[in-house]
């Protein structure tokens, strides 16, 4: 479990492909002190497994099926990515329950900077914009945002500079791909109530 609050920015520095999926190593950690075999890390919002720490680095192994979940398997040796240690007993929960279970991929339609504020429009996955609510939380890329306004399948964002500088955020451009996790409470009710939904009108 994560709170959707990034740690640091870490750094791919390395990429081999396996019969199974992927190994990556991921370099500068400044918590790597506290990291150790078969502990979960968000890797931008992805959850993933330790499977080897080094002097300054950690591996995770990602399998197929995150790869075509995700945006992990177009990653290449040092792109950034957003980090956080797994939440741990009595650690304040700043922003909101985050799995690291991403929902689908979806797509920056704008990303600027506007009155000492980042803007960020991002089109979502089929499916994900009903389970998506203004004001309502969504995790995009592993930040915990709060959504500004829903427009259809477009979701919008004010963050602030904090986020913007501190996170990948600030560095995205119209068009790239980002994971998104929509908010576990809603996703439960939805799927609650679908049962009891009235009939589509033929």
């Amino acid at each position: 479990m994560f709170t959707g609050i990034v740690q640091a920015v870490g750094e791919v520095a390395g990429r081999e492909p396996r019969k199974a999926g992927l190994r990556l190593t991921i370099a500068r950690v400044p918590f790597l002190d506290r990291v150790r075999d078969g502990d979960s890390v968000s890797l931008a919002g992805v959850c993933t497994t330790v499977v080897a720490r080094g002097d300054a680095t950690f591996d995770v192994d990602v399998v197929e099926a995150t790869l075509e979940r995700t945006t992990v398997g177009s990653w290449r040796v040092g792109d950034p990515v957003n980090l956080e240690p797994a939440l741990r007993a009595g650690d304040p929960l700043g922003g909101h329950m985050v799995q690291g279970h991403i929902d689908g991929v979806g797509t920056v339609a704008a990303a600027r900077w506007k009155g000492g504020s980042g803007v960020l429009e991002i089109g979502l996955p089929d499916g994900l914009e009903e389970v998506t609510v203004p004001q309502g939380s969504l995790a995009v890329d592993g930040v915990s945002l709060t959504v500004n306004r829903l427009s259809g399948t477009i979701a919008r964002f004010a963050i602030i500079p904090y986020t913007w500088t501190h996170t990948t955020l600030g560095r995205l451009v119209s068009g790239a791909s980002v994971n998104l996790e929509a908010d576990l409470i809603g996703k439960h009710v939805a799927r609650a109530l679908r049962p009891h939904a009235p009939p589509a009108e033929s």
